[in-house]
């Protein structure tokens, strides 16, 4: 019996942003990296360097793809793929970022009011896997996204539901730390 070869997926959030510092949703505005952000990204060089991927995959929004850049250097081509953007918050974009997430859970079903729900960033999520195995099986994928698609990758691969990624989301932590890197597999 032959195996099934895996993609290997390690996650990368993109580097702190303007927004981020500000206390602003971004949702799918393009954002723009502070300098605490480009320093993460090229900190991130490091921690990466001697690591092989096969490709990377970023979101299409600015702020991913900056991040992608500075890390990766055009040394590994960076596919933008806009189903890894963030959640479009509708009318909340560019709100408070506490109200946001204080609504988090009431949106995983219904979507935000001229945005969409956590379920549609699941849907796209899931397509973008489908490709993945398809295309890139046994090969190690490096994606640069955000924190919806983060969460829906936990309970795609991790069998989370919605209300327990969104609970034990490490930007819910205090003091919130950002981090580089989580592996899944496919």
């Amino acid at each position: 019996m032959r195996r099934k070869k895996t993609v290997s997926i390690t996650y990368f959030v993109h580097g702190t942003t303007t927004d981020n510092e500000n206390g602003i949703a971004t949702g799918w505005k393009p954002g723009r990296l502070s300098k605490l952000g480009i320093e993460q990204s090229i900190k991130l060089r490091g921690l990466v360097k001697g690591k092989r991927f096969d490709n990377v995959f970023c979101s299409d929004l600015k702020r991913a793809a900056e991040s992608a850049r500075l890390t990766f250097r055009n040394k590994i081509p960076v596919v933008r793929d806009k189903r890894l953007r963030e959640c479009n918050y509708g009318v909340f974009t560019g709100k408070d970022a506490g109200k946001v997430a204080s609504l988090m859970e009431k949106h995983i079903n219904k979507p935000f009011p001229e945005g969409e729900s956590y379920r549609d960033v699941e849907k796209r999520i899931r397509d973008f896997i489908k490709d993945l195995k398809k295309d890139y099986a046994g090969k190690r994928i490096a994606v640069v996204a955000h924190q919806a698609p983060q969460l829906a990758l936990d309970v795609i691969i991790k069998g989370k539901t919605w209300k327990q990624a969104i609970k034990e989301d490490w930007r819910r932590k205090v003091p919130k730390e950002w981090r580089p890197g989580w592996s899944y597999k496919l």
